[in-house]
């Protein structure tokens, strides 16, 4: 069941959420003098990353690395770290720390301890994950009924990173080998922050009420309670 308080859409969303994203990073590095935060790919968060990239924080104790990855190489199409570096690690961000998460391996299982070890210590719980979604309902790489996506999902798994082999899909597109943060590091985050932007994002958001974790992934995400804020758009 969605809980309408943890849905604000009301204004430019982007705005917004970066207003409440800058808000938890000051707060964090206040409190503990450094901040982690994880990101997403994908084309929709374009705006909110340049709003982030002009913020004014002590970003050069802010940690930054990815929700997940495709197995690509910087450089090549598909990379989640060259958007990420062209569009956040900018500006005054570009002060920030950021590390990604493809390494030399030839498959996301067999990098998994590499790019685990790339994570310090002091950096769980992370303090904000921003998450999106696709119009699969998947969230980070966790695509529906993917293989990888149970282990993903358990109740038990204490790693931070998992490997997934999502089905070709029009929004797979070829990159079918992905790395991804486990569903338990995201939950213990401070704060989760999913973006959806545009209506028909926010219709399959609010479906995914009504099916399996393994159907519609983005749904494991309500079991963070409040500390989830939807930044969507309206409904038309």
């Amino acid at each position: 069941m969605i809980d309408r308080a943890m849905i604000h859409d009301h204004g430019d969303i982007a705005s917004n959420a970066a207003m409440a994203i800058i808000a938890m990073l000051r707060q964090a590095l206040k409190t503990r003098g450094r901040a982690t935060l994880l990101v997403s790919g994908g084309s929709s968060p374009k705006p909110l990353y340049e709003k982030l990239s002009e913020a004014d924080l002590d970003w050069s104790n802010v940690t930054i690395s990815l929700v997940d990855e495709r197995w690509v190489e910087p450089g090549q199409p598909g990379s989640n770290e060259d958007f990420i570096r062209q569009c956040l690690i900018q500006k005054k961000a570009k002060r920030a720390k950021f590390f990604g998460l493809k390494t030399q391996h030839k498959t996301a299982t067999s990098g998994l301890v590499e790019a685990e070890a790339r994570f310090p210590k002091s950096a769980r719980p992370f303090d904000i994950c921003i998450m999106g979604m696709g119009s699969d309902a998947h969230s980070a790489s966790w695509f529906p009924n993917s293989k990888g996506l149970k282990q993903a999902f358990a109740p038990n798994n204490k790693s931070i990173l998992c490997a997934i082999t999502a089905d070709k899909s029009p929004v797979t597109g070829e990159h079918l080998n992905r790395i991804s943060l486990t569903l338990n590091s995201v939950l213990e985050s401070h704060a989760i922050i999913l973006f959806i932007p545009g209506a028909a994002k926010r219709a399959v958001f609010e479906a995914a009420s009504n099916e399996s974790d393994l159907n519609a992934p983005v749904k494991a995400l309500l079991r963070a309670g409040s500390k989830l804020h939807v930044f969507a758009s309206p409904v038309s």
